[in-house]
């Protein structure tokens, strides 16, 4: 009796996994809701573009596809959450493609310091589908489908020392950096003495004199108080801190091609969100109501806007770090990017 009772419980049980099985093959995949994580706060043009994605996915689907966004790094830091997306944990992440190099090479291209003369010929340039083709191509293959973008901002520099107007006055600065190679090495050619300390440490080691010295987007550095203990601020846009919406490619493959052309849609729509806040906040700051100069002119911080022919000498002192990053991206795609920035250059 016990043996037929053992027959008969392995065969109930065979037949739910069955039937389990078979309703995983008519399900689609994650059927919960999807998470789309990324590390902005939840006020900044990052964020929002974000969020418009989630609401036009949803509203495109009719309901059917209900994406969560978890803003401020709730999900994790962006390594971490790169690598949620390559193992399929996560659905969707923005990241910066200077945590993102450390996945997919090619797309330090991006990061290359004054690859990009100016703000408009930048957008211009990442908006050109071929650019977007070329290194979204490289993605697949590391685990990532990338979609479209989203932007942290262009970056700039403070310290407590002195103006800085050219290559020479950076050298000796201790300066905190990203912890990415291409943002090491930027600062290693200038002279500087880059250290990769966590971003939340940034104020304390200011004001404390560990570092002198410390680069952001300025729209960062105001609200995070840092130009509170560097009272010198340099327009060098040496960088632009651009992200790419990547979706893990299980959860891509789940979806028809009508839900894909959405989601590019979706990614269209969040870079414009995207860059249309972040311009306003420049003119009007959170919680204070003042455009980036009229706060810098009320609170005695020294701006330093760079000239066109001040920044080609950034540039050309520059000329080192991008030879040693084309052999890490190869000709091929370093040189088809420069030529588009050249056809795009306003």
């Amino acid at each position: 009796m016990k043996k037929s009772g053992v027959k008969k419980s392995v065969l109930v049980t065979g037949a739910a996994i069955l039937v389990i099985f078979a309703m995983g093959c008519i399900l689609p995949a994650f059927a919960d809701t999807v998470k789309f994580g990324h590390v902005a706060p939840p006020f900044h043009g990052q964020a929002k573009g974000v969020d418009a994605f989630a609401d036009y996915v949803k509203e495109k689907t009719n309901g059917e596809i209900d994406i969560a966004t978890f803003p401020a790094g709730q999900l994790g830091g962006e390594r971490s959450m790169a690598e949620q997306v390559q193992a399929g944990t996560l659905q969707i992440a923005a990241l910066t493609t200077a945590v993102l190099q450390n996945f997919v090479p090619q797309c330090a291209i991006l990061d290359m310091p004054f690859i990009f003369p100016d703000r408009e010929t930048a957008y211009a340039t990442l908006d050109d589908l071929e650019v977007q083709e070329k290194i979204f191509s490289f993605f697949p293959k590391k685990g990532f489908i990338a979609i479209g973008w989203t932007e942290n901002e262009i970056r700039d520099f403070t310290n407590n020392k002195r103006p800085v107007r050219t290559p020479d006055d950076i050298k000796g600065l201790k300066v905190r950096v990203m912890n990415s190679p291409a943002y090491l090495d930027t600062f290693k050619q200038l002279g500087a003495s880059p250290v990769a300390i966590p971003f939340p440490e940034t104020y304390n080691a200011l004001q404390t004199g560990v570092i002198d010295a410390q680069e952001n987007p300025i729209l960062t550095s105001i609200l995070m108080k840092f130009t509170e203990v560097t009272k010198y601020v340099t327009r060098t846009q040496h960088c632009l801190t651009e992200c790419v919406i990547v979706v893990s490619v299980d959860y891509w493959e789940s979806l028809t091609k009508e839900q894909q052309k959405i989601f590019r849609e979706a990614a269209d729509l969040c870079i414009k969100t995207n860059r249309t806040v972040n311009a306003a906040l420049h003119e009007s700051l959170p919680k204070i109501n003042l455009s980036i100069d009229e706060y810098a002119k009320a609170n005695d911080i020294d701006i330093i806007y760079l000239t066109p022919e001040e920044r080609e000498v950034f540039r050309v002192a520059m000329t080192p770090v991008w030879d040693k990053y084309r052999e890490k991206i190869g000709d091929d795609l370093f040189d088809f990017v420069l030529d588009k920035i050249a056809a795009h250059k306003q």
